[in-house]
């Protein structure tokens, strides 16, 4: 089976489910099609004992797919690209520094206090796991998702403003989180050289600058080529090329593709420049392009996370501590947010309980899943993997689901 014939069953998959949900099922397209595909993965498990050439197909289609790699260094551009455009850039200007510290200590803080819980469970589990394998589950758990947050707070009902906050901070502390894992791989990772303080933070300041500079100018360079021409069929597909080829020099570079792509797309799709670089027309179509974009991806993305339940390793010690692992990922994440939420308080509007509405809101995705997927055997990776799968879909079925509601509950009077 090509790749060709692989996309269009993912494809002509999304097409179906995608339908199922909108005609009879009504979620949010994220959850509706992850809960379809999953439940369609179990129906084909439940066959495989009549006939197993469906669970086999599901298997190799799998098998063919380097999921890591597709999202991390294809999808992911794209998405972080497509929902920066369409971020307000004025609010998020004007809550810059609570995103900011969300996405950098709050990131930081959690990775440390989760895999700190997630070390003395394991251990009172009699599971001996080295205590930076536990920090890298903190990093790879510890960002929100903007793939999920997007799709999901559009239909939610947040507060504007509250929402500013919520898809800024998951747009950037992914970034920070990829970086943050990346640096705790290579401190895992056996090697004949130690790593030293400096390293950790020239690897870490090299990917977090790197990525930001180079989007800065990959957003520059976009819009004065655009400026100079009214054309919105090669307007449409120089964003495209910013993408595309951005990623390709980040990863030569050896810096931040998301960060990089989250900033370009910020300044591209700033109301100010976009105005005096581009038509109205040219706008519609940019626009138009990039939702359609994001649509697509999200769809395959989804349906692709809920097949990834074929490649999990099921013991009732993993499951148990996956499901122990839900409160204390959202423990961790509500006490990492205190801080940044009292400092800000006064200076800043915020809404009615905020830190509990954060806390619920900030779902886990497939970023998460890609990264436990990138762990090394040694690094018990199976283990880690199921946790990750197990909180994931909580996050994203009950979570996703409930966050509407719980706005509604807490913050009634700021709808």
């Amino acid at each position: 089976m090509d790749l060709f014939t692989i996309t269009a069953i993912l494809v002509f998959l999304s097409a179906v489910f995608g339908y199922i949900n909108v005609r009879f099922l009504k979620m949010p397209n994220t959850i509706g099609l992850m809960f379809i595909t999953i439940i369609f993965t179990l129906a084909v498990f439940a066959l495989s004992y009549v006939d197993p050439t469906l669970l086999n197909a599901e298997r190799y289609i799998l098998s063919q797919i380097d999921f890591k790699t597709v999202l991390l260094d294809v999808m992911l551009s794209f998405l972080l690209f497509a929902g920066a455009m369409h971020t307000d850039f004025e609010q998020l200007r004007k809550h810059r520094w609570p995103i900011l510290s969300f996405s950098t200590l709050g990131v930081i803080t959690s990775t440390f206090l989760v895999g700190t819980f997630v070390y003395y469970i394991l251990m009172m589990m009699g599971m001996n796991i080295p205590y930076i394998q536990c920090l890298l589950f903190g990093a790879l758990i510890s960002p929100t998702d903007p793939i999920a947050v997007l799709g999901i707070l559009k239909q939610a009902g947040v507060p504007k403003k509250l929402e500013t906050k919520i898809v800024g901070e998951s747009l950037f502390n992914d970034g920070v989180g990829v970086v943050v894992f990346l640096t705790l791989f290579e401190i895992a990772s056996p090697s004949e050289e130690a790593v030293s303080a400096w390293n950790v933070v020239e690897l870490f300041g090299i990917e977090v600058l790197g990525g930001v500079v180079l989007g800065l100018l990959l957003g520059w360079v976009t819009y004065r080529l655009m400026r100079t021409i009214d054309d919105y069929d090669i307007e449409v597909i120089i964003t495209l090329a910013t993408v595309m080829t951005g990623t390709v020099i980040a990863h030569k570079l050896h810096v931040s593709a998301p960060l990089a792509m989250v900033v370009a797309g910020l300044l591209i799709g700033n109301d100010r420049l976009r105005e005096s670089a581009m038509s109205e027309n040219t706008i519609i179509y940019v626009d138009k392009f990039w939702e359609l974009i994001d649509i697509l991806l999200n769809t395959l993305l989804f349906v692709l996370l809920g097949m990834e339940i074929l490649v999990l390793t099921y013991t009732p010690d993993y499951l148990i501590a996956g499901l122990i692992a839900i409160p204390v990922v959202l423990i961790c994440r509500y006490i990492s947010l205190l801080l940044p939420i009292s400092f800000f308080k006064k200076k800043l509007e915020f809404v009615p309980r905020t830190d509990i509405i954060m806390t619920w809101g900030g779902l886990r995705g497939a970023i998460s899943i890609a990264l436990a997927l990138g762990l090394t055997e040694a690094m018990n990776r199976d283990l880690f993997l199921l946790i990750t799968y197990v909180v994931v879909v909580f996050s994203i079925m009950i979570q996703g689901l409930t966050v509407g509601r719980l706005v509604k509950k807490v913050a009634p009077s700021s709808n």
